[in-house]
């Protein structure tokens, strides 16, 4: 690219000077130095022609042919364009009397009206007395500094005065070919270098292209810079409330999971931190347990990101809840076991009401619900609808949308056990009921037995109930149905947690399984009961599950741990467990 402007230019600065070499007259020429189209009509251009007979000492009969100046061969003040004889084609400027050789001295854009200084009768001549006076002024430094290159012979043989289609240097300058003129004269034919012209277009093309999109990426990238250390910022707003949250916890009775690890270490570590893509931060992890202090852990994970974001948080509460589950650890692979061989727990039906087991999954490609639209809300229950409406067998049932569900119908179906209820306090403060109903809703097979919740708190919950304990045709039906809809819906998960889901408590195996059972005589002490509960790896809650109180002496019982475990060891945990404890119970 630098080698065709420096030729360009070359070129340029050529074509001025040949301007000023064959110009008549000095304005001429200085228009053409300055790059700037000559007028042909100059000053006395007329008297040109009359000069140049009179110069010649020798002959007196010259002036009788003034018309003819191209018979006489010696005083010749300019190169003809015919004759190839002049003998100084280095130096054209300079006019050569036939009798002694001149040093040159002159200018030679007035060379026709210089007479030699060797000749002092030139003088005499009787043509045009006030020609000698434009002469006699020598030219301007600044025009002198500008003397032109030596010429090849062929150039100054085409383009002097002399030629009839040229009156002057100004013509050379619309000389359309003199480009190619001055090209071929640089070196002889066999030593000039053949250009493909096309090819040194595309070159020149390929390298002011490669250069803007050097340029746009620089500016791409500054601009992308600019945006990271936007996104990386937190709020003014958002690190007010969290500092005014955090101060309110550090000075309450909380018992919750989120106090015990939140120190103030680790809430400077985390507060200006956001997640990558859906810019989550510290406060919407820990807002649910800032406004509930009676949360058991009080985080959920706004997005997948927020687990290795704010893993100081996480992974401490996650070791805790999950039984020593190490953030060095990493989660089996999904195992399901035997499923033939639970049984049942009661067979007497004394003392379990109903059993359920249930897991939860997250839809690959989507966020968690606080960052969830309204149109992926409707999106997502389109294909959990239509995936679900294609099932068979003991799984084949219907889709009800919470979007025009009546209210008696969706009361029956929370006072069954069937329907998760609105306006959980938790989950709200957790910004999981956003757009509500939309995007919700259930789906169950004819005998109620198999039932699936969309978007409650995780994108699916996949259940398996019926009253007794026979834990064994329920675990059956649940892996059935969670192979069958995984062909149809692929699930978010992660080699070290497992299954993604919104709360923590959920990760791994997701696995719940659980009994409503009535141990009076243990529920007399909650306190002895949750101890002999957490000895088996059991957790108690209400009968209406987290969060709720016991009604008519009935709990929830289920397994507590869903990492560092398979699913079918977590589900013998509790199978285990509620064995030991109606064991217990019979023998108080």
């Amino acid at each position: 690219m630098f080698a065709l402007w420096y030729l360009t230019f070359a070129v340029d600065e050529i074509r001025k000077r040949l301007a000023w070499l064959f110009s008549s007259n000095k304005p001429a020429a200085q228009k053409a130095l300055d790059n700037k189209p000559a007028v042909p009509a100059t000053p006395a251009p007329a008297a040109t022609p009359a000069p140049a007979p009179t110069v010649k000492p020798a002959p007196a009969a010259a002036p009788a042919k003034p018309s003819s100046p191209a018979p006489s061969p010696k005083p010749v003040a300019a190169p003809v364009a015919e004759p190839p004889k002049p003998v100084t084609p280095p130096k054209p400027a300079v006019v050569q009397p036939a009798p002694t050789p001149a040093p040159a001295p002159a200018p030679a854009p007035v060379a026709p009206t210089v007479v030699p200084k060797p000749t002092p009768a030139a003088p005499s001549s009787p043509a045009a007395p006030s020609t000698p006076t434009a002469p006699s002024t020598p030219p301007k430094p600044a025009d002198s500094a500008k003397m032109p290159i030596p010429l090849p012979k062929s150039l100054t043989e085409a383009n002097t005065n002399g030629n009839d289609n040229s009156t002057n240097g100004n013509a050379a300058l619309n000389d359309i070919s003199l480009d190619k003129k001055l090209f071929d004269a640089k070196l002889p034919a066999s030593k000039a270098p053949k250009v493909d012209q096309e090819q040194l277009k595309d070159a020149s093309k390929d390298f002011i292209q490669g250069e803007a999109n050097a340029f746009v990426q620089s500016i791409k990238e500054a601009q992308q810079a600019g945006y990271r250390k936007q996104d990386t910022m937190v709020d003014a707003a958002v690190l007010a409330k969290l500092e005014e949250g955090y101060a309110k916890l550090a000075a309450s009775d909380s018992k919750s999971l989120l106090k015990k690890y939140l120190t103030k270490e680790v809430f400077d570590n985390l507060k200006n931190k956001v997640t990558p893509t859906f810019k989550s931060t510290l406060l919407d992890v820990i807002q649910s347990g800032l406004e509930n202090h009676d949360s058991g852990v009080g985080i959920y994970a706004p997005d997948a990101e927020a687990y290795t974001v704010f893993a100081d948080l996480f992974d401490p509460i996650i070791e805790d809840y999950h039984g020593g589950f190490k953030k060095t650890d990493k989660h089996p692979a999904s195992d399901f076991g035997d499923v033939n061989s639970f049984g049942n727990v009661d067979p007497t039906n004394e003392y379990v009401i109903s059993t359920r087991v249930r897991c939860g999954r997250s839809m690959q490609g989507y966020p968690f619900n606080p960052c969830l639209t309204e149109a992926q809300y409707k999106e997502m229950e389109e294909k959990v609808s239509s995936t679900l409406s294609s099932l068979e067998g003991e799984l084949k049932g219907k889709f009800y949308p919470l979007t025009g569900m009546e209210k008696a119908v969706q009361q029956q179906l929370i006072d069954d056990h069937f329907l998760f209820k609105e306006g959980d306090r938790f989950l709200q403060a957790a910004n999981a009921c956003r757009f509500w109903p939309t995007g919700r809703g259930i789906y169950h097979n004819d005998n109620k037995r198999f039932l699936v919740w969309c978007n409650e708190e995780d994108h699916l919950r996949i259940i398996s109930m019926q009253q007794g304990g026979d834990l064994g045709e329920i675990y059956r039906r649940l892996v059935t149905a969670v192979n069958e809809i995984e062909k149809r819906i692929p699930f978010s998960h992660d080699d070290r947690l497992g299954f993604l889901t919104f709360c923590p408590t959920n990760l791994g195996t997701t696995i719940r399984a659980s009994v409503h059972i009535k141990v009076p005589k243990l529920a007399s002490n909650k306190a002895k009961l949750e101890e002999v509960a957490a000895k088996y790896n059991l957790q108690v809650r209400g009968t209406r599950g987290e969060h709720t109180e016991a009604e008519g002496g009935v709990y929830d019982i289920s397994n507590k741990r869903r990492m560092g475990l398979t699913e079918y060891q977590a589900v013998k945990e509790m199978y285990d467990g509620i064995t030991e404890l109606i064991k217990l119970e019979k023998s108080l």
